[in-house]
Formats: structure tokens, sequence, C-alpha cells
């Protein structure tokens, strides 16, 4: 068995801190959530991979190569964002500069700072034109219940439309993040109905924060079983078909194999392309890990690769470099900045 790096961890967002006098009126602060522990590794041992540092067996090359790509894609349809361009997202929330840099500086140099990004990523890899993005989360878990119990807090629709019309400045997509806390995932996707229907708007839901089975926000990582996966698809593929719309980007999170369970039972659907996005933190080789135990293994369609501008260089480590990225395989087509 190949030894690799304890897998890289994720923190737990600060969630919504006070905001200045001028928006209470239109918007209540959430409350602050309870430190969480660092993630466990899931108990799937790690798979052979370049991308870590060790060679494997020639026996083990072919058996992994044979994964990807995944056998019987659907078609991409016309309006199709993967896999011809890559995505490349700024995550976070305006609410608070601690969850990730879409809330961490001020618009004009936040955007200024996604379009260095971008060029960086169109010169290091020209065949994949780039699709900006903002990737907001809207539903937000909580360390406490609320007055509904549901330790989840939905932002205001006047936040989704500011952030939608700063991605609009820059010809972006918009994604909304879902983190249901004790609530559940049909009912927040409902409750985003009127944005996920409009055709420059996707999906991300954050199994670390879902929790199906018991417990709070913060102190364990939650979980999502591909059923549950396969009805968010089911709810943008609905949309998809009523309103006729381009194919919608459905992004999982994943840094452990509990978060996601059943993987290889999540179903493909042309008209949802879904990315299993690599959402761990740390230096670059405990990344890779993360990468070869919970992403490679399970070839559902598309990967994405998460980039933390201060948890990954904390200890001193490299952020990686758009070329070191592409040395994954396969090519991650998600990339997301926090």
């Amino acid at each position: 068995m190949l030894a690799l790096p304890r897998p890289a961890r994720r923190v737990l967002p600060a969630l919504l801190l006070a905001l200045p006098p001028a928006a209470l009126a239109a918007q209540t602060p959430a409350p602050k959530p309870a430190a969480k522990p660092a993630a466990k590794a899931g108990a799937r041992p790690a798979p052979a991979r370049r991308a870590a540092g060790v060679v494997p067996s020639t026996d083990a090359l072919a058996h992994l190569d044979t994964l990807w790509p995944p056998k019987n894609l659907p078609p991409v349809l016309p309006g199709s964002l993967l896999p011809a361009r890559r995505i490349v997202a700024y995550y976070g929330n305006p609410l608070s500069k601690r969850m990730g840099v879409l809330g961490e500086y001020p618009v004009d140099e936040m955007l200024a700072k996604l379009d260095r990004e971008v060029a960086a990523w169109t010169a290091a890899d020209p065949a994949h034109p780039v699709q900006p993005a903002l990737h907001l989360i809207a539903t937000v878990a909580q360390g406490a219940p609320g007055k509904d119990g549901t330790y989840r807090y939905r932002v205001v629709p006047a936040l989704i439309e500011k952030v939608h019309g700063w991605a609009r400045r820059r010809n972006a997509v918009l994604f909304l993040d879902v983190q249901i806390g004790k609530s559940t995932l049909p009912a927040e996707l409902e409750a985003l109905r009127p944005w996920l229907a409009r055709p420059d708007v996707h999906l991300g839901i954050d199994p670390e924060f879902a929790m199906t089975k018991g417990g709070l926000p913060g102190k364990r990582v939650g979980s999502y079983d591909a059923a549950d996966i396969n009805a968010a698809s089911t709810f943008l593929s609905n949309l998809v078909a009523q309103y006729r719309l381009p194919p919608k980007v459905l992004v999982v999170h994943r840094f452990t194999g509990p978060m996601v369970t059943n993987a290889m039972q999540i179903r493909r659907d042309p008209r949802v392309q879904v990315v299993m996005h690599m959402d761990g933190w740390g230096p670059p080789y405990g990344k890779r890990a993360t990468w070869s135990r919970f992403i490679y293994p399970y070839p559902v369609q598309y990967t994405g690769f998460k980039l933390f501008y201060h948890n990954d260089t904390k200890a001193g480590h490299p952020l990686m470099k758009p070329k070191d990225v592409l040395g994954l395989h396969p090519d991650p087509l998600y990339i997301q900045y926090q």
C-alpha cells in the first residue's frame, strides 16, 4: 500500500460577522459558530498516484489509468460550460472577510484579482478558455440553532442580486453554495429556485455542513449520499427542461471519504454537469494526497480543485500555481479560490 500524508484539511468558515450599522436594517447577522476540529481521513486506502511523488508499480498504474475518462459519459449538449472551458471561481460571502476572497476585499479590488487569476490560467492552458465565476455561500451553516432550529442562515435576496451584478460586470457566471446544517437539501434548493432558474446561475452543495447523520455544524464533518446528490441533479435538470436553459454545473465539495457515500451511484444527466471538487487545505503534498484518495478513485464526471490563499500558505508552504494543478490527472476543470 502506498503511504501518503494525511489529507488536507478544510477550515470551518467564520460565519457572518456583525454588519456595519447601515446594513442592519436590511439584514440580521448570523451567529458565530463553534470552532471545528480537523477533519478525519476516510478509511479507504490511498491509490497509487504519480502526483504523490512516489512511483507506483506498473500494474498499479495500469489499473488506475482505466478509471479516466469515466465510462458511459452523457453527451455534451449545446451551451455546456464543460469540458470545453475551465471555470475559475472566487468563493465566499461579502458579509464576512473570513469566509473567502469574495468578501475579503473591496469589490473592484476583488474583481481585479480574479482577472489576474483568469489570465494566469489562460496562459497556463490556452486550450481551455477560462470562464470566470463568483461562488457565493448563499445558505450558511451556523453554530447555533436559530429560531427554526435548522442551524443554517439564508442570505437575503438583495445580496444574491448584488453578487450576481458583480459577476455580470466580468461576464462571469454565478454559483450559489448551500450549507444546509440541519435543514433539508430540497427545502434550501427550493428557496433558491428563482435564481437557479436563470441561465448563468449554477449550484454548489457542501456535504461538510450537511448534518444528515446527526451532530452539529462545526463539531463533525457532515455527509451526502449519492441519493442526495441525485436529488439535487434532478432539481436542476427539471429547471433546465422547464425553462429551456443551457446545462447546469453542480459542484460537490469533498475532502474525506464519508463526506460522499456511494459516489459511484451518482447519476449522469446531460443537463447537469457534476464536478467532484477537492476542497481540502494544506501543503501541496497534502492536497495531492487528498486528491488521490477521495477524487481520483471515484470518476463521476468532472473534477475541481480548491486553492486557499491563506490556509494553504500559513505554514510557509507555497500556493500551488496553475502549472502545479495541471500536473494532476485528470486536469481539474473547476478551480476555486478562497
